[in-house]
């Protein structure tokens, strides 16, 4: 097998903690591919191996030992995962790979005798399991790994896992099982040492985030829990399922450290197939939750996915989710042509759509969710929004470009000057221009007496290309 000299990497570096010197310390790498659940599940492992401590190092040239979450939403993420664990096992001495694609396909996985399979069900025991097999690093428990050590100003906290509902093109609920919650006193414990390491924005996560429950508490429960018992700075939701919402919910953002912006996926704008899908809403239903949520919430921003090509997908189909998204005026969209998945009904559908024009399909959907989003973009030119920022890249003469997202997901860029730190801080922006898909701002008058970086160290230094969180 060849040996792979850069390994790509989805997700943002893991916080890289030094622990040299401790006996038994070992250099691991942790990447995680596909969706935020993923992340915020292999952020966890890393700050907890930096605390027993360990080193978490950004690449597997340095490592000792890797672990890899991987993903199988997509033929494409399934083939991703194949080829990142290949990489991995050439190169690292013991690798611990877990996600989706390991759970369902766990022999194919098994690339070695140095690569130990977790199915999803047992992950929570990852950084045990690891240890058992090379060992625990004597060393005292460190401080929590703040946005210092990961140049990332968001943390993302899983919440929920799961899923009751079995739509049929997903095989997400065939490999995560049936839905369990986590304890509410556990989110917020987890939130609390999050702040104190200095992060300023949290994010929800879960595979069916609105399921979350927990002795007749709901996730309205849960944020209330969340805003009343932490000191964070700004919460924000990741995807939501259009249905089992609703104003009880929606009141909650009359605190505003929730942050205006939701992720519906509708997924088709056909009802037709969206009964094929086996999904729970309809088109109009999607449409009148994105209104009703829009009255409720000021400044909302709205975000969907959406599936070009799906099995028996018309012309006319195809037509109802182009005019859907006319319609709802999506600020973006994730679109993906239909990917059978083994293991789904989907997958064994009669009259396919061929794969030409499912991608043809995807292209034009799109094409008018680009559009849509320019047009709100635009339509902010002159406004302010509050924006927390990440890591800057250099300019020439001594200036700095920072890159951040605003209160309602948008990616922004404001230039200073190489003496002006906003790395983690949280500034209002007045919206100057577009510039492709970022906002260019300049700061606000008030913004530079606004309080600087809190706890969690120093900023990370510049560097050239910034992937920008998600």
């Amino acid at each position: 097998m060849a040996r792979r000299d850069h390994l790509p990497r989805l997700t943002p570096p893991l916080p890289r903690v030094r622990t040299t010197g401790y006996l038994g310390a070992v250099r691991v790498h942790v990447t995680s591919l596909g969706c935020r659940l993923n992340e915020a599940e292999a952020a966890a492992w890393g700050r907890a191996l930096a605390a027993r401590g360990h080193e978490l190092v950004d690449g597997a040239r340095d490592a000792d030992a890797a672990v890899i979450n991987t993903c199988a939403v997509t033929h494409d993420a399934a083939r991703t995962s194949r080829r990142q664990l290949a990489a991995l096992a050439d190169r690292v001495g013991c690798v611990v790979v877990t996600g989706c694609w390991a759970t369902l396909e766990p022999a194919r996985a098994a690339v070695g005798d140095h690569v130990i399979v977790v199915a999803n069900r047992d992950k929570e025991g990852v950084v045990d399991l690891l240890e058992a097999r090379l060992g625990p690093a004597v060393a005292p428990a460190s401080a929590p790994a703040g946005p210092g050590l990961t140049g990332h100003t968001r943390a993302f906290v899983k919440v929920q896992d799961g899923c009751r509902h079995r739509c049929t093109f997903c095989v997400t609920t065939v490999a995560r099982g049936d839905e369990r919650s986590r304890p509410a006193a556990d989110v917020v414990s987890e939130i609390r040492t999050l702040v104190a390491a200095g992060f300023r924005e949290v994010v929800l996560t879960g595979v069916h985030l609105a399921g979350w429950g927990e002795r007749g508490a709901t996730l309205g429960d849960l944020l209330d829990a969340v805003l009343a018992d932490t000191d964070l700075a700004r919460l924000r939701l990741s995807s939501l399922e259009p249905w089992g919402l609703g104003l009880d919910l929606w009141r909650r953002w009359r605190d505003r450290r929730l942050l205006p912006h939701l992720h519906l996926p509708a997924q088709s704008g056909s009802d037709r197939v969206l009964r094929r899908m086996a999904r729970r809403a309809r088109a109009g239903d999607v449409e009148r939750l994105v209104a009703e949520a829009r009255a409720a919430i000021a400044g909302l921003a709205v975000t969907t996915d959406l599936i070009a090509g799906f099995p028996g997908e018309t012309d006319d189909d195809h037509a109802a989710t182009l005019a859907l998204v006319a319609r709802a005026g999506f600020a973006g969209a994730h679109v993906f042509p239909f990917s059978p998945r083994p293991g789904t009904r989907a997958a064994a559908l009669p009259d396919p759509v061929p794969p030409a024009v499912a991608a043809r399909r995807a292209a034009e959907i799109r094409t008018l969710a680009a559009a849509q989003r320019g047009d709100r973009m635009r339509a902010l030119v002159g406004a302010e929004r509050r924006v927390l920022w990440e890591r800057p890249e250099p300019l020439a003469a001594r200036r700095l470009r920072y890159h951040g997202y605003s209160d309602d997901y948008l990616p922004c860029t404001v230039d200073t000057d190489a003496g002006t730190s906003l790395w983690n801080r949280i500034t209002h922006v007045r919206i100057d221009r577009v510039d492709g898909d970022r906002l260019v701002a300049t700061l606000a008058p008030s913004a530079l007496a606004e309080p600087a970086m809190a706890a969690g160290g120093a900023a990370p230094p510049p560097r050239r290309r910034l992937p920008l969180a998600g």
